[in-house]
């Protein structure tokens, strides 16, 4: 029994001392930071469990292992999942009443529950590969998914979703049905975008994808009984940054296709999961961990800027300026929810705040929500049982329902 304490004491204290390491390059450490915090509640319990086991048998020096790597985990549990203002001060003390009972009854309950389930119930419908736009020099169909409540009953609004993976890999349908599941649930029509990456396209192409996309959702809203003037955009990494650029720039000529120059493109809101606002201080970080990397050459971040807006920073500074979503903020920009971990390797989380009080300058109501400890990409990783993921969610939900109900 004292090896079995001091297997679960060490378990939980080496997952989170994980939560201290400060990573310089993307690793496999960085997924196991990932499942230390998906897991955290899990090494909670292999702590106590081992210094309890350490303290009945009289193993004490095991005690103090299991306690340390308990208290940590608690500790990041109760920080993930501690509840912030960040709705009162955007939307106003009132905000919940905004949030009608039928939608309520698909939303998360509360920030954290072991083994969350966010299937829903009836199931949706997946309707997969339905064209949103072709591209007129080639002809080829760009494509995405649309998920339905399955019981037909809708709450108007329309989520188009934009996947991640660097401007350069990726695809709709990446480890996103338990969200999509969750949202249908809820009356939400999702469309999840495939868009075109470098090197095929640069940011106008790109961009210009994501707005066919907004357009082609505009026009068949009757077809999914949604709104067209209720759309709210969201993705996670370079998904957000997509996203962002082209809701606060619904008719900015630069970053509108020539076709869609007259069309209405403005939406309700943007949901961003740690997404680059500032490609110029990306640029700089990524930089930096590729010349401290023992592989440099194999380090691709800062070489899909160059490939993405055409040039160094130092040669062409006005197209990474053109692209940085915090540039673009007015005034009348849609509301916006802002989620980040503080720990991000990929994105500087000061750009994400400086982003957030850019919208509190200009009088856009935001929410700003930075998780401790928390790595890229954390809410695609066991959402069902992580702190993080299913905190998140329920600012989701609760964004979402306030963004259909708005006028």
């Amino acid at each position: 029994m004292i090896i079995l304490a001091t297997i679960l004491s060490c378990i939980s204290l080496l997952m989170s001392v994980l939560f201290l390491v400060r990573l310089k390059e993307p690793s496999p450490v960085m997924f196991a930071k990932l499942f230390a915090g998906a897991l955290s509640p899990i090494w909670a319990i292999f702590g106590a469990a081992g210094a309890a086991i350490g303290w009945i048998y009289q193993a004490i020096w095991v005690v103090p292992l299991g306690a340390v790597g308990t208290g940590m985990m608690l500790w990041y549990l109760w920080r993930c999942t501690k509840d912030h203002k960040g709705f009162e001060k955007a939307f106003g003390s009132g905000w919940s009443e905004q949030i009608n009972t039928q939608q309520a009854k698909g939303m998360t309950k509360r920030r954290w529950s072991p083994f969350l389930n966010i299937k829903a119930a009836p199931e949706p419908i997946w309707e997969r590969d339905v064209p949103y736009w072709s591209d007129p020099s080639t002809d080829d169909e760009l494509l995405c998914d649309i998920w339905r409540p399955g019981n037909g009953t809708t709450s108007g609004l329309a989520f188009i979703y934009f996947h991640g993976s660097g401007w350069a890999a990726g695809d709709k349908d990446m480890f996103t049905r338990p969200l999509f599941n969750h949202l249908t649930a809820q009356g939400h029509t999702v469309m999840d975008v495939a868009y075109r990456l470098i090197p095929e396209v640069d940011i106008y192409g790109m961009i210009g994808d994501v707005k066919h996309a907004i357009a082609w959702m505009k026009a068949n809203a009757t077809r999914y009984g949604v709104d067209p003037q209720k759309l709210a955009l969201g993705g996670s990494s370079v998904g957000s940054h997509l996203a962002l650029l082209a809701g606060y720039t619904p008719g900015l000529p630069e970053l509108t296709p020539e076709d869609l120059l007259t069309s209405d493109l403005s939406v309700l809101g943007i949901i961003s999961y740690y997404g680059p606002t500032d490609l110029l201080a990306s640029y700089d970080q990524w930089m930096q961990q590729a010349e401290s990397s023992n592989r440099p050459e194999e380090y691709r971040y800062a070489g899909r800027l160059d490939i993405l807006l055409g040039g160094y920073p130092q040669d062409i500074p006005e197209v990474y300026q053109l692209a940085n979503p915090t540039n673009h903020v007015h005034p009348g920009s849609p509301p916006t929810l802002l989620i980040q971990g503080d720990k991000d390797l990929l994105v500087p989380v000061e750009t994400t705040r400086a982003l957030y009080s850019k919208l509190v300058e200009s009088g856009v109501p935001a929410i700003e929500v930075i998780f401790p400890w928390t790595e890229h990409m954390f809410d695609l990783i066991l959402p069902q049982t992580s702190p993080a993921a299913q905190s998140a969610l329920y600012d989701v939900d609760r964004f979402l329902a306030l963004i259909a109900n708005r006028d």
